[in-house]
């Protein structure tokens, strides 16, 4: 009768968990983060019947609401990749012509995209800041060739999101100039294409979870900058200085000059 056949719910529920079980060992063993954290929102979700949002698919729903709010959507667009997210900050929009000096009025949007990127459950992801330029030849002192514009870009992005408090080690910067282009610049006659430029010049944030070992490797540097701290904390005596204290009496140190 059913009572003596409930054993077989629990007996299906067994298999199901251990079945899944080895399907995330295989996903740990193949290194590729991303799908793990996918594959176990999915699981939780389905078979444990909680709530479970892994954290890039939070990260895509919080900048996009950011977006939204600033109604910022034709110069931001975010989208899930392969990889992780996507963050694509358009070059019109974002820096000034010839320039890689970000708007002012495109700073509190970047602004709020760094505080997100620094809340601690991103703490194990990776942001690579890559920049694109179009086909058009650029010829300044500052930039000899859409190289240096696009890496320029790049790095002001990387050193935008340091100053946001983002620790440098997470951060990569990188130029492409013309190269890998997200539509054709030019048609068939060589006449070019204003908006498939305006495309191609952009600056995308890469997102994606750090791998087992670069995890491993970021909580090492953590814990050893964490040892070291106290010992920075005190302060060296000034050079030619017969004595000086390393810390002031009552604990504080004393000030320094530079």
């Amino acid at each position: 009768d059913a009572e003596q056949e409930a054993w077989l719910i629990t007996y299906a529920d067994a298999i199901t968990l251990i079945t899944l079980f080895f399907l995330l060992l295989l996903s740990m063993a193949s290194f590729d983060t991303n799908k793990f954290e996918q594959a176990a929102e999915g699981i939780t979700n389905a078979i444990a019947k909680k709530e479970y949002t892994a954290p890039i698919t939070l990260l895509k729903t919080e900048v996009q609401d950011i977006v939204y709010e600033a109604q910022a959507d034709q110069a931001v667009n975010v989208e899930s990749t392969g990889r992780g997210l996507s963050i694509e900050l358009s070059s019109g929009a974002f820096y000034k012509p010839a320039s890689a000096e970000i708007r002012d009025e495109a700073l509190p949007v970047l602004a709020k995209v760094a505080e997100t990127l620094k809340a601690p459950r991103y703490a194990y992801y990776l942001f690579s800041s890559e920049g694109h330029s179009d086909d058009v030849p650029i010829n300044t002192a500052r930039f000899p060739s859409n190289w240096e514009l696009s890496t320029a870009r790049a790095t002001t992005v990387v050193r935008f999101l340091i100053e946001h408090g983002i620790d440098p080690e997470k951060l990569k910067a990188s130029g492409f100039a013309e190269t890998r282009p997200k539509a054709v610049n030019r048609d068939s006659q060589g006449t070019s294409i204003p908006a498939n430029q305006a495309l191609n010049r952009r600056v995308t944030i890469e997102v994606t979870p750090m791998s087992l070992e670069e995890k491993k490797r970021f909580q090492m540097k953590a814990a050893t900058a964490a040892k070291e701290a106290p010992r920075a904390s005190l302060e060296i005596a000034p050079a030619g200085a017969d004595s000086a204290p390393t810390q002031a009496p009552g604990g504080t140190s004393p000030a320094r000059t530079q």
